[in-house]
């Protein structure tokens, strides 16, 4: 009898409609659903390890010979300048937000020798520091 007064309970209102009321409109489906939806409590968090995650290379000590070696292709470039001799230059590039950077590979036609500033300008308007030289070819 008991089970029969428990499944009886809602009869009285089971088939009634639903109520509305009269000051407050009824939310929509996509603002209900907006309620449940998942948010970003560490706003930014995402960004930081994506950040901390990105992998960067140390910048070379170029040795002694090396360096020769490089005064002396740039010379020769210094040289040829302006003639449409092809080069390829590698340099590294210091990246902006942590330490290290990234090898940058520049095919192109020399353009001039900026002295003053120290950067070979190429005809695509490309300036490559002097100091961040590590190979030409």
């Amino acid at each position: 009898m008991k089970d029969n007064k428990n499944n009886n309970a809602y009869d009285d209102i089971i088939n009634l409609p639903h109520p509305t009321s009269a000051r407050h409109p009824r939310m929509s489906l996509y603002d209900r659903a907006a309620q449940f939806a998942p948010f970003a409590a560490l706003t930014g968090h995402d960004a930081a390890i994506e950040e901390t995650a990105r992998l960067t290379d140390e910048k070379p000590e170029l040795s002694e010979e090396m360096m020769s070696r490089l005064n002396e292709k740039l010379n020769l470039i210094k040289e040829n300048a302006g003639t449409g001799q092809m080069v390829t230059i590698t340099f590294f590039v210091p990246d902006e937000n942590k330490s290290g950077g990234a090898y940058v590979t520049h095919s192109g036609i020399v353009q001039k020798i900026n002295e003053y500033e120290h950067t070979i300008i190429m005809t695509d308007k490309t300036v490559i520091p002097m100091q961040q030289i590590c190979d030409i070819i």
